[in-house]
């Protein structure tokens, strides 16, 4: 037996079907990341302050996160203001992060072409990605912004990665290396069900 979320799955009836566990909107090769294996590497890249909004598309990832010792956590009312607070701590302690949900892009448009983009300011950006695939996936009121999601990071020239569950450390690799050659912010995508 594997564990998949709160589901014991039996090891056998996945090789069954391929080997593929389909879970909410994440297909997983068996497994799940571990959530302080996600924390862990981000740790271990210098990324130990973050600000943000809780999402649920991050589920126990996101409480792992508050929990830990290492990580100083601000908490924010909005996606803009947890901007602002990682980018005061660029320029105290390194490189900041902001958590939220892809529902909150919209509210980092401003922030990002007025101010991080143009005085070149990076900051680390994890992304839950509701309704990733567009309809019928996940709830209605995602399915725009779900489609939209890359859209809006490409058309803003904004460096991001789509974390998938073997992917973390040459994802992690890239999208920094572009956040510091460019000195900018960068996004890790993350579908609902890749971090357990």
């Amino acid at each position: 037996m594997i564990r998949v979320g709160a589901m014991r799955v039996n090891r056998d009836l996945i090789n069954s079907i391929g080997g593929y566990v389909i879970l909410g909107q994440s297909r997983c090769r068996g497994y799940l990341m571990n959530a302080h294996e996600f924390w862990g590497a981000l740790k271990g890249r210098g990324l130990d302050f973050f600000s943000g909004v809780p999402d649920s598309t991050f589920h126990d990832a996101y409480n792992v996160m508050v929990a830990d010792p290492e990580i100083r956590y601000v908490p924010a009312v909005r996606e803009d203001v947890a901007l602002g607070i990682a980018s005061a701590n660029y320029f105290t302690n390194g490189l900041g992060g902001v958590i939220m949900q892809n529902s909150g892009v919209g509210n980092l448009v401003n922030p990002l072409t007025s101010y991080s983009l143009m005085y070149k300011i990076p900051a680390f950006l994890v992304i839950g990605w509701r309704g990733y695939g567009g309809q019928p996936n996940d709830a209605p009121e995602h399915w725009v912004m779900g489609v939209k999601t890359p859209e809006i990071l490409d058309l803003l020239e904004v460096p991001y990665e789509i974390l998938e569950e073997d992917n973390l450390d040459s994802s992690l690799d890239r999208l920094l290396a572009a956040i510091k050659e460019r000195s900018v912010p960068g996004a890790l995508l993350v579908r609902a069900g890749v971090i357990q």
